[in-house]
């Protein structure tokens, strides 16, 4: 039986290259960092629950088409969407509105999805 996600990893190019991206631009906080030489596993607890991780381990390629997209709630998406433009992160099309919740979708520094969310108030 499923309990949970235990987490979501995305492959990186660039360890540091990620981590000044998901750090510095996104606000995430480091927990578990882990090598072995020149591979990578960096973990960042999320506030809510959850944990999203970083890692050079896989063979695989970031990519923006690769199926999966992790979600970010955040609290002010037009914020956080102002702030990342500025910073020259790539978003892929319009604000997308639905009944329930506005999203954005940009790309990491290593070219990943991703999804920002944000409720809309109820």
């Amino acid at each position: 039986m499923l309990k949970k996600v235990a987490y979501t990893m995305y492959p990186v190019a660039d360890v540091a290259r990620a981590r000044e991206f998901y750090e510095n631009a996104l606000g995430l906080k480091a927990g578990s960092v882990g090598n072995q030489g020149d591979q990578y596993w960096v973990e960042y607890d999320l506030p809510g629950g959850g944990c999203f991780a970083l890692t050079n381990f896989t063979a695989d390629a970031p990519s923006e088409s690769a199926g999966g997209t992790i979600a970010f709630e955040v609290e002010d998406l037009d914020k956080l969407v102002a702030d990342l433009k500025g910073r020259g992160v790539t978003f892929r099309g319009d604000m997308i509105h639905s009944p329930v919740c506005r999203m954005a979708v940009c790309l990491d520094s290593e070219g990943n999805s991703i999804l920002l969310h944000q409720l809309k108030a109820a």
